[in-house]
């Protein structure tokens, strides 16, 4: 593998509005496609290799607009599974736990529907995506969730999952991930494309 090409979905409802999305299912809004649709460029006529999708309409939605159609639903894109915390903002979150940041303190349990992960669990998920990409011949291209993709290149970097709170990253935007004489580094990040 040459360079990881990293999507994040457009926008959503929820991300717009600052709520955790985690499994719930929502749709791109009309800006999210239009999001989406400005990521085009950057695919079209780079032949890659491996393209894979999280399982959530709003990142398939986002991979066909794009330009990738020919891509591997894989449920390790899912984004962090939020618990008890799926739908509700930061600040709703911290009128009962003050000072709350993700990063250091997690989420609670939820129901069977979203049972929550640690950032060690998403940490090995992202683990299980980087092997498969740098087992490519060539280019490869993510589309995914925000946290999600942070933790992976906190990951890529040989860093901790939590270390994902040091990359932010914005809906519509693309990321890559390389190397420099061998090692793993950030060829660029969070680079919008619409504003």
């Amino acid at each position: 593998m040459r360079e990881l090409l990293l999507l994040r979905h457009g926008e959503t409802e929820w991300s717009k509005n600052g709520r955790h999305t985690g499994r719930t299912d929502l749709p791109l809004t009309t800006h999210g496609e239009g999001q989406a649709a400005a990521l085009a460029p950057l695919v079209k006529g780079n032949g890659f290799d491996l393209v894979l999708v999280s399982p959530a309409q709003r990142a398939r939605r986002t991979a066909e607009l794009a330009g990738l159609t020919d891509y591997e639903v894989d449920p390790d894109l899912w984004e962090w599974d939020y618990g008890g915390y799926e739908g509700i903002t930061t600040a709703t979150i911290r009128e009962t736990r003050p000072g709350w940041y993700l990063w250091r303190d997690g989420v609670i349990p939820g129901d069977a529907e979203h049972p929550g992960e640690s950032a060690a669990q998403v940490g090995a998920r992202a683990d299980r995506v980087i092997a498969r990409a740098k087992a490519a011949d060539g280019e490869v291209a993510l589309v995914a969730h925000g946290h999600f993709l942070r933790v992976l290149a906190a990951r890529w970097l040989g860093l901790p999952p939590e270390d994902g709170r040091l990359f932010r990253l914005d809906t519509g935007t693309y990321s890559k991930l390389g190397f420099e004489h061998a090692e793993p580094v950030v060829l660029n990040w969070n680079a919008p494309v619409l504003s």
